[in-house]
This record gives C-alpha cells, sequence and structure tokens, in this order.
C-alpha cells in the first residue's frame, strides 16, 4: 500500500488529506449553483426520501461535481460508499469533503492499481455487513469485482 495513512478503526474512510475538506465544501457550494437539476431532486423529493432503503456501491471520478450526486443522493434517502473509478482523477479536496461529511469514501489521486482494488472493494463490504443493492459506476470495475468476487 502507499504513504496515505491506513483506515482507523473509527472511520469509514481513506483519502488522502482531510484538512481539504473546507476547500472541497466552499467548491461543492459552487458546482450545486451549476447543477440546477440535481438541486431541483433535492428540493423537490427531499422530504419523500425516494430512495430509502437503497445501499449503493459507487465508482465514479471522485471529482467536486461527483460530490454533488453523491449528497443528492443521500438527501434523496439512499446511503453510499464511495469510490473513484480512475487512479488519477481523483480531486482530493472532494473526497475530502465527502469524508467529512461522513460518507464512506476511498479514494485519491495516485493510487497504485492494488490500491484502486481495494477501495472498490470497500464500497462494497460495509460494516455490520452492509452490501449494495444497486451499483452506480463508470467503467465495470465495480461490476466485474462484485460478480467475481462477491457474487452472492
Amino acid at each position: 500500500m502507499s504513504s496515505i495513512a491506513p483506515v482507523q478503526a473509527d472511520q469509514d474512510y481513506r483519502i488522502a488529506d482531510l484538512s481539504l475538506a473546507e476547500w472541497g465544501r466552499k467548491e461543492i457550494v459552487i458546482a450545486e449553483s451549476e447543477m440546477p437539476g440535481l438541486m431541483a431532486l433535492r428540493e423537490e423529493y427531499g422530504a419523500e426520501q425516494p430512495l430509502k432503503g437503497a445501499r449503493i456501491a459507487g465508482c465514479l471520478h471522485m471529482t467536486i461535481q461527483t460530490a454533488v450526486l453523491i449528497e443528492t443522493l443521500t438527501a434523496l434517502g439512499a446511503q453510499v460508499r464511495w469510490s473513484s473509478c480512475n487512479i488519477f482523477s481523483t480531486q482530493d479536496h472532494a473526497a475530502a469533503a465527502m469524508a467529512a461529511a461522513g460518507i464512506p469514501v476511498f479514494a485519491w489521486k495516485g493510487e497504485t492499481e492494488e490500491e484502486a482494488e481495494w477501495c472498490i472493494e470497500q464500497t462494497i463490504i460495509g460494516p455490520d455487513g452492509w452490501r449494495p443493492n444497486l451499483i452506480l459506476e463508470d467503467g465495470g470495475d465495480l461490476t466485474l469485482m462484485m460478480h467475481q468476487q462477491f457474487p452472492e
């Protein structure tokens, strides 16, 4: 594994630097103003919680825009666990903002292939037997791992 600190017993994330969370939050607020469709979904359906019971394993580019999507999914009732589909595309400040908000995220820019696989596995295996009932990804790595390593 890399020099990135290992997951601690009291945390459910692994990112590059949690101190980047405030910067990430500022960028998320800006992105929300540029993503009116997702914000409208939160406004219209947030109280109804239409995604309650959804356990989403996500594996998309961990960017500020993806953070807006993640927070929309959770605002609509979903539980999510997240990793990045590309070892070079993660915006560390976006991942930090998600971790600071309590979202289980496993992503940092420059992951090795081995680390990337570990991160994807963490989106599948959560505490207390958590397993996804929905996959949201780009690239197929998460789906492949589900079929090969977690066929149940």
